[in-house]
């Protein structure tokens, strides 16, 4: 809930009620993804999110099962799934209607039309605002990494070589294509995401909640990319905001180092891709600030491309600036108290919190998503631990603690299922 604004007593934002968002497609078209991606964004908005996997509760009810339970042909095997697809689809109306949410993610396949009007007109009599998102996908490339790079390391697949895993999820979507038909009920609102967002689709979508969510997936893709963060160089006068200086002469050494480490360790790390994989391009961004954009200047020599984002300036610290530690809690002696009750709010006179911050940033977070390029952000680390928190969908009370040391370089892959990360130490090469 990093970017909430406001609060209410319902805890529901927008004047927007309790929305369901319904998953639509066959299996490897991104729908995870979406779900996911979708949770997450929400959540740092402050809305009270959570995703409903019908596949996980097949999973935790029957473990591994054959290909058969997915024959149209196999009614048994139907009113199986189908019992468990609406134990979770009830789940979710119930954490909608008591237990304190406003947006229900119902993550599965739902490729039927009978079976979409009755998830519609179930939620519907319960007074839930209801999305469909589908997800289609005509390109057997993208479907064939989203098997390999996720659905094989699925739980469904525990100790299966790789190439029998696939062969066996290929014959699973051609068993659901049988009974798959894309949504044409035009009453219904929904979105259809082409080709994991090469084209979107919009029908009959209304509301200003539901237009963040629209907002959101039109930049949204799944195309694998890799992120870097790492702090700026010291400056000449690291104790104070107002001033913005340049960067020492260590700070110098430290941009070099930084760009000379980054173009050897994503050179080594090509050396050992054994994929065919086409190289992506870096491109770095910093903020407009002295000491950022000079550590971003050795980038440019080896004709890298850097930009450079205002809003990527760091925290303002307002009237505390340049003062130590013990000079703030004799000059503001009750701010600092209000501080440690709420490190993440709280701001200092005439200073920014990094709620503000987090809020400042989503026009950043929004070219991130939409990013196909790898990316350096070099940045103050107070900026670099809200984008971290972004990512790794961590609770606003951490953002203020969490570790970005100067010596490390943060690796950030984001993948279906979250984001994964490497710190690497920043050695001369």
């Amino acid at each position: 809930m990093a970017a909430q604004l406001y609060k209410t007593a319902s805890g529901r934002l927008f004047h927007a009620g309790a929305v369901a968002i319904i998953t639509v497609g066959l299996p490897a078209t991104g729908k995870t993804h979406v779900s996911r991606s979708l949770c997450r964004y929400l959540k740092w908005l402050g809305v009270s999110t959570k995703v409903f996997s019908v596949g996980n509760y097949r999973r935790k009810l029957l473990g591994q099962i054959p290909n058969e339970m997915f024959d149209p042909r196999n009614d048994d095997a139907y009113d199986t799934r189908l019992k468990i697809a609406e134990e979770c689809l009830d789940d979710m109306i119930e954490w909608l209607d008591r237990g304190g949410g406003q947006v229900g993610i119902y993550d599965g396949n739902n490729i039927t039309e009978d079976r979409r009007k009755e998830i519609h007109d179930k939620l519907v009599s319960n007074d839930i605002h209801v999305l469909f998102i589908e997800s289609v996908c005509d390109n057997p490339a993208i479907i064939l990494f989203n098997i390999r790079s996720v659905k094989i390391s699925s739980p469904d697949y525990v100790g299966w070589d790789p190439e029998e895993a696939v062969a066996d999820y290929t014959h699973r979507i051609e068993q659901c294509a049988l009974t798959y038909k894309t949504i044409t009920e035009l009453s219904f609102p929904f979105v259809k995401l082409m080709n994991a967002g090469e084209k979107l689709i919009v029908n009959n979508v209304h509301g200003y909640l539901q237009s963040r969510i629209v907002y959101y997936l039109m930049n949204l893709h799944n195309r694998p990319r890799t992120i870097y963060f790492a702090r700026a160089g010291e400056s000449t006068n690291p104790r104070t905001f107002k001033v913005d200086a340049n960067l020492s002469e260590e700070g110098r050494q430290y941009a070099q180092r930084l760009k000379k480490f980054v173009l050897a360790y994503r050179k080594k790390k090509r050396s050992f891709n054994s994929s065919d994989e086409k190289e992506r391009p870096l491109t770095v961004w910093t903020s407009t600030q002295k000491k950022v954009k000079e550590t971003g200047f050795p980038f440019i020599e080896e004709e890298l491309i850097v930009r450079q984002h205002s809003v990527l300036n760091q925290l303002n610290p307002g009237e505390v600036d340049g003062l130590t530690l013990d000079e703030i809690k004799k000059k503001f002696p009750e701010e600092v108290e209000r501080a440690k009750k709420d490190p993440y709010r709280h701001r200092y006179p005439r200073a920014e919190s990094y709620h503000d911050l987090a809020v400042r940033l989503e026009s950043v977070i929004m070219e991130l998503e939409r990013e196909k390029n790898d990316v350096l952000i070099i940045a103050h680390d107070s900026i670099l631990r809200c984008l971290y928190a972004y990512l790794f969908d961590r609770p606003d009370s951490e953002i203020p603690t969490i570790p970005m040391p100067r010596s490390s370089l943060i690796e950030i892959m984001p993948t279906a299922y979250g984001c994964k990360e490497s710190r690497i130490e920043i050695i001369d090469v």
